[in-house]
């Protein structure tokens, strides 16, 4: 019945088009959907502990560097060089829309002076016509690019009001040309002809990702100019209509493909197929929810992720994908961009559900998806990690995998397409910069729960400030000093796992209060102006075992995803070019980057007793002083014993091959040592499960 609906509505919206009809739906005063939760202002969030140290690994790693000897930005086109990986020319504005955040919120400026280059020259450089770009015909000017460029200069604007002026007329010119292009038969959008800025569709499948940028432009400063702004958005949607991209026709429960293969019966479009796209259009029902007011797409956001979740979201939080969705199977590739792109966007919808499952989603997929794919140093890059992965190296075989190739696992500077090189260090800075919230009756929210540092003022001119003392995930507390100079409500989420034990105290209260998890996950502390306010947040955490087919488990504790940890052996090469193999020149490479061949020296075939586990913290420490860096094996204080034993298992394709459901013991049972899934580059986490005599852990 839904699709139904939605099929009938795509085809009156391509009669209107065809003829030439206006179906906006602008009007005077026409407002948006506020959401539940409003995201703070890039630059008043700080990052504190092991949080900040990972965020300075970045800046000192590739995505900090990248500006000064990385091809695709320190040569990109859009600053006066010759390079770029695609027709897309997205390159330098995915590293800018990353590069933005991380340098406000870090508060860097080495990397502010990079970012500040970049903006003045692409400024500087805009065309008699709007354009943002170096292109100058019809053929070669794509809209989607422009995208990822939006998203950073927006943050920018926020970050650094001395250029909130001049970025905001750059977009007013842009978006009065994109919206008469749009208008010719959406040119820029769909390619027509000898058009060749996008011949496969890859723009029209991200039609949403014009409306983030334009709606913060719409609210905060529309300069008589709504109505083009408004009708810019609307066009963007009905052009990827037209071309067969409707996200609104695919997140629907029975077209949704629970499995993917050659054989499924399937008549979509390709684009709805692709990880990173699906990571991307869990954006898209909300982009116009936004604009209508239609319930109907806010809870198809929620059907969008649940349908993810049941079919092909990984333990770790990301997609399975490689780069097209399959199965479950935990020896196909997860592309790194989707993970920061899954990151990105739940936290996006975060802040429009409120749902206390999307926030623990936002933190798994931080936890463990996202770092377990980067080297500790940040200086290296997988292209698609596995959840079972005894090895990481040029395969023999690609057979595996939808559409990567056998260096794909491997950490490496540019191991297959450059997009997760330029695209990756989005991560972090986002989730820094989403980590507190405000919320509707004028208080703040501390959604995900890394340490971290609010400097804010509410309204009525009240001045906040907020510092969490925590070293979560790798401890349960956190303690929050905060000071204001009047009263406001503030709340502490209380992720789903947390147990009954779990308390809330502080000068408020005279005694620890049992808090537990809710459907949306806050507790409200009434927090006094005038004077300072400690609170205290102990989180109950025990292991969990998820099961999964075939007689299949993983383990978790708090958010943290755990594995086996394989001791291993690594040997570095010169980084190889993406396309030919060959190995890349001096000029585009740095000192410190290098190729990685990772073998296992210990373990890796084993199935696990998960009736049998211990929580033991052989490198406990005081809690400012975490490893740095942490994402490392060894590094993180609390580990785990399991009970396992070494069983036969067979390679395929020249990796691991599907678990074996049922086992056959080679060895005798042993307490095997199990660690935080991304601090294990070799690891098996998705494990046959096999019921074994006690042992002692």
């Amino acid at each position: 019945m839904a699709l139904s609906r939605f099929a009938t509505l795509i085809v009156l919206i391509g009669i209107q088009c065809a003829t030439g009809q206006s179906n906006s739906t602008y009007h005077d005063g026409a407002s948006l959907v506020q959401p539940t939760y409003r995201p703070i202002n890039l630059g008043s969030i700080q990052p504190l502990g092991w949080f900040k140290d990972q965020l300075e690994l970045e800046a000192a790693g590739l995505g900090g560097n990248e500006f000064d000897f990385y091809r695709f930005v320190h040569d990109s086109r859009w600053i006066g060089g010759s390079e770029e990986y695609s027709a897309l020319d997205e390159a330098s504005p995915y590293w800018f829309n990353a590069m933005v955040p991380l340098a406000f919120g870090l508060g860097d400026e080495t990397i502010q002076s990079q970012v500040k280059y970049y903006l003045d020259y692409v400024l500087d450089h805009q065309q008699d016509d709007g354009w943002l770009g170096f292109e100058t015909t019809e053929a070669t000017r794509g809209l989607w690019a422009r995208c990822l460029l939006l998203l950073g200069l927006i943050q920018y604007a926020e970050a650094d009001p001395s250029q909130t002026d001049r970025i905001v007329d750059a977009m007013h010119r842009y978006v009065t040309l994109a919206h008469s292009m749009l208008q010719n038969n959406y040119t820029g959008l769909i390619a027509h002809g000898n058009d060749t800025f996008d011949t496969a569709g890859w723009g029209v499948g991200r039609s949403h990702e014009m409306h983030i940028p334009l709606q913060w432009l719409y609210e905060r400063y529309p300069r008589n100019n709504s109505q083009i702004i408004w009708e810019t958005m609307e066009l963007m949607i009905d052009g990827g209509v037209v071309w067969g991209a409707d996200w609104r026709t695919f997140w629907v429960d029975g077209v949704y493909p629970p499995v993917y293969y050659d054989t499924t019966p399937y008549n979509l479009s390709w684009v709805f197929l692709h990880g990173v796209n699906e990571a991307e259009g869990l954006r898209y029902p909300l982009a116009i929810y936004r604009m209508t007011g239609d319930d109907a797409l806010r809870e198809q956001t929620r059907t969008a992720m649940d349908l993810l979740a049941t079919y092909h979201r990984s333990l770790a939080g990301t997609i399975i994908a490689d780069e097209y969705i399959s199965d479950l199977n935990p020896s196909r590739g997860a592309e790194l961009c989707i993970a920061a792109e899954v990151l990105f966007s739940s936290a996006y919808i975060y802040q429009y559900l409120g749902d206390n499952d999307i926030a623990d989603w936002v933190e798994q997929t931080a936890f463990n998806a996202l770092p377990v794919s980067i080297a500790p140093d940040w200086w290296s890059h997988q292209y698609v990690q596995q959840e079972n992965q005894p090895w990481s190296r040029n395969l023999s075989s690609d057979g595996l995998w939808w559409d990567v190739n056998s260096y794909a696992n491997v950490f490496g500077l540019e191991p297959n397409y450059p997009c997760c090189t330029v695209n990756h260090p989005q991560g972090y800075p986002k989730f820094l910069a989403n980590s507190f919230v405000s919320t509707q009756d004028g208080g703040l929210a501390h959604a995900f729960l890394i340490p971290s540092a609010l400097t804010t003022t509410l309204d009525d001119n009240n001045s906040v400030s907020i510092s969490t003392n925590t070293t979560y995930p790798f401890s349960h507390t956190i303690t929050y000093d905060i000071s204001a100079t009047s009263p406001f409500n503030f709340y502490l989420r209380i992720p789903t796992w947390a147990g009954d034990n779990s308390t809330i105290s502080g000068s408020a209260n005279a005694s620890a209060m049992a808090v537990s998890p809710s459907a949306q996950g806050l507790q409200k502390v009434e927090v006094p102006g005038g004077q300072g306010t400690s609170v205290t947040l102990k989180l109950e955490a025990s292991p969990r075992v998820v099961t999964r087919a075939n007689n299949t488990a993983a383990i978790y504790y708090g958010p943290l995803l755990y594995a086996l940890a394989i001791e291993y052996q690594s040997t570095s090469t010169a980084p190889i070019n993406y396309y030919t193999e060959n190995v890349l020149p001096a000029n585009t490479t740095d000192s410190h980057t290098h190729d990685y061949s990772i073998t296992p020296t210990s373990t890796w075939n084993i199935a696990i007793d998960p009736s049998q586990i211990k929580v033991v913290q052989p490198n406990a420490t005081s809690s400012s002083d975490l490893p740095n860096p942490i994402w490392d094996l060894g590094a993180p204080p609390v580990e785990l014993r399991v009970a396992a034993v070494e069983i036969d298992w067979p390679v395929a394709f020249d990796t691991a091959a599907d678990p074996p459901a049922n086992p056959s013991a080679t060895g005798r049972p042993f307490s095997a040592r199990f660690v935080p899934y991304a601090s294990a580059k070799l690891h098996m986490a998705h494990l046959p499960v096999i019921e074994l005599p006690s042992v002692s852990l």
